[in-house]
């Protein structure tokens, strides 16, 4: 917990569900400000980037001048990213040529992968270190992408039905789902304890 308390967590909120992600880390004790500029960086340690519309999320990370900033930070190991949804999408090596990506995550997306609003869905994961579906932690998926391609040095977290849905790296985690929108804190607390690490 000592790690956990050390940390200095940002989230990103030009669009998606920041208070979401700020109400999680608080069930961990953990104060989180909203960022929407590039000196609201200043101090942190982790930055969640969250769920919204990934060619949104690009432009407006653009608009407002931190795409660059957050990629800088990150390969010189000062930030560690937490990607969910389409926030996963731009962590990622590309999705098929649209939004341009960070390129900072070895592994490739298919956007939209499940369908759209209306197929949304929650479901039962299944955890990477424990067998079959871990009871009580599931994923919600909203129009949700999917990992076509994953390095095979990354760290697959989570599976469903026998696909990743959750990756981790030094200094990245990035999910498929929105973990913020459970009472389940197991990804959230996974970050925190994540150390940037230089690229």
């Amino acid at each position: 917990m000592s790690r956990v308390a050390a940390v200095r967590v940002g989230v990103l909120a030009l669009q998606g569900a920041s208070a979401a992600h700020v109400n999680a880390c608080a069930r961990l004790g953990v104060e989180a400000r909203e960022v929407r500029a590039p000196r609201e960086l200043d101090g942190l340690t982790h930055l969640v980037l969250p769920g919204g519309e990934s060619t949104t999320l690009h432009h407006l990370l653009t608009l407002f001048e931190l795409w660059e900033p957050l990629r800088e930070r990150h390969r010189a190991g000062e930030l560690a990213l937490f990607g969910t949804c389409a926030g996963a999408i731009l962590l990622s090596r590309g999705c098929g040529g649209k939004p341009p990506t960070l390129g900072l995550l070895e592994a490739e997306v298919e956007r939209n992968a499940y369908g759209r609003q209306v197929d949304s869905f929650t479901r039962v994961l299944e955890l990477a270190d424990e067998p079959g579906p871990s009871a009580g932690l599931t994923g919600v998926f909203i129009r949700a992408p999917r990992f076509v391609r994953v390095d095979p040095a990354l760290h697959v977290l989570a599976r469903l039905d026998g696909e990743p849905v959750a990756l981790e790296t030094p200094g990245l985690l990035a999910t498929t789902f929105h973990p913020e929108l459970t009472a389940e804190t197991h990804f959230h607390r996974r970050f925190l304890a994540l150390r940037a690490a230089a690229v």
